[in-house]
């Protein structure tokens, strides 16, 4: 990838001089969706999969961005002094985003660059191809002006530059597990206070399988922004009667004893949500360190069906995917991961199911949804990574 990228770099700017080469993972979170907003726990991953990066440093303020994925688009100009955002800068949004939180927290950043990027994640996936472009150009920007910022403070400022850039009210989970991603592990992660703990993620004669539902999905222009406000309007209502600082502080018998609080059937479903899915990730993870795959499974089974009746985030592609998924024997475990309304399904497979699996499910889908998914078998991996 490091090859093909330096030559497509050096076509596009004129040759590749002072050229460095960066990678960041994508993610996918394993159970605890929608939590992460709702001061609950989340348990994601990193992937091998990811976006690469190719940048140098210019004399001027001038910033050129190009995109193998994009690449109807061609070179996209902006500079040091337009770091606002703007429909037609698309894309490159994220990563001005980005420069733009650099400099609002005083890391003046001193000169132009041009950046190239290409990224194996599906586009609007679901498995945060946005937040992974956010973490590389951090790291891009440490790595050439020499910033001192950590991998978690990467993590803080790409999540707060697509909260204050580019307007979608997003928690800390994406941008956390790509910028602190470590190889075959997955990340523990409390929102509420950022502690966390690394679990190891054996599993044995099975493979993490991701199918994508190729339904295109926005976050910014979804129901996300209205999801998080639902819960926000329950947790006040439901703060009138108990000593609550979010919604993941509750156990489940606490929700059931003071629910009668949210004022609204819809508001009550979605707190129920927040709070069962956060109970159900932290028994996951119990699961998980006493080697129960199967509890572990049906817990991301039930983390579906709470995301489809009580959420209301699935959709009928998604649904399609994890019920045509549970059907097959040799599947573990299979729920949709990210913001939903599209996007993607994760799924633990047996390794001799996993043909049978794609199969079956790519067939099914296709049959009522009218155009193929596509399956992904993939690896942990790492967090950010200089790689020259």
């Amino acid at each position: 990838m490091k090859e093909i990228i330096l030559k497509k770099f050096a076509e596009v700017f004129g040759d590749s001089q002072g050229v460095r080469v960066f990678f960041a993972p994508g993610r996918v979170n394993l159970i605890g969706e929608h939590t992460d907003y709702n001061g609950g726990h989340v348990f994601p991953c990193a992937l091998t999969i990811g976006t690469y990066g190719a940048a140098r440093k210019r004399t001027d303020n001038k910033l050129r961005f190009y995109s193998m994925n994009f690449d109807s688009l061609g070179v996209i100009e902006s500079s040091l002094e337009d770091l606002v955002p703007a429909d037609k800068a698309g894309w490159t949004n994220y990563p001005k985003g980005v420069m733009w939180a650099f400099q609002e927290k005083g890391m003046k950043i001193p000169c132009g660059m041009d950046i190239l990027l290409n990224g194996n994640i599906p586009n609007g996936s679901g498995l945060s191809s946005s937040a992974s472009v956010e973490v590389l150009t951090g790291a891009i920007l440490r790595e050439f002006f020499g910033f001192e910022v950590t991998n978690q403070d990467l993590a803080l400022i790409g999540q707060y530059s697509e909260n204050k850039f580019n307007g979608v009210n997003c928690g800390i989970m994406d941008q956390f597990a790509i910028a602190m991603g470590k190889k075959d592990n997955a990340i523990f992660l409390d929102t509420a206070d950022l502690s966390y703990e690394y679990a190891p993620l054996i599993l044995k004669g099975a493979k993490i399988v991701i199918a994508c539902s190729n339904k295109k999905r926005g976050l910014g222009d979804s129901k996300y922004n209205e999801r998080r406000s639902e819960c926000e309007t329950a947790l006040a209502e439901l703060q009138k009667e108990v000593q609550i600082g979010s919604l993941g502080d509750l156990d489940e018998e606490t929700f059931e004893k003071h629910k009668g609080a949210i004022q609204s059937d819809v508001r009550r479903k979605r707190a129920k949500h927040a709070v069962y899915e956060n109970r159900r990730t932290i028994r996951a993870v119990e699961a998980l360190k006493k080697g129960d795959i199967a509890e572990f499974g049906s817990l991301m089974n039930a983390s579906h069906v709470s995301l489809r009746d009580d959420y209301e985030v699935t959709g009928m592609e998604l649904d399609t995917l994890v019920e045509e998924a549970w059907k097959i024997d040799g599947v573990i475990g299979s729920r949709m991961t990210g913001a939903g309304f599209g996007g993607c399904t994760v799924s633990i497979v047996k390794d001799e199911a996993i043909d049978r699996f794609i199969e079956s499910v790519g067939e099914a889908y296709k049959k009522r949804i009218g155009y193929a998914a596509d399956f992904y078998v993939v690896e942990i991996g790492g967090g950010p990574a200089v790689l020259d």
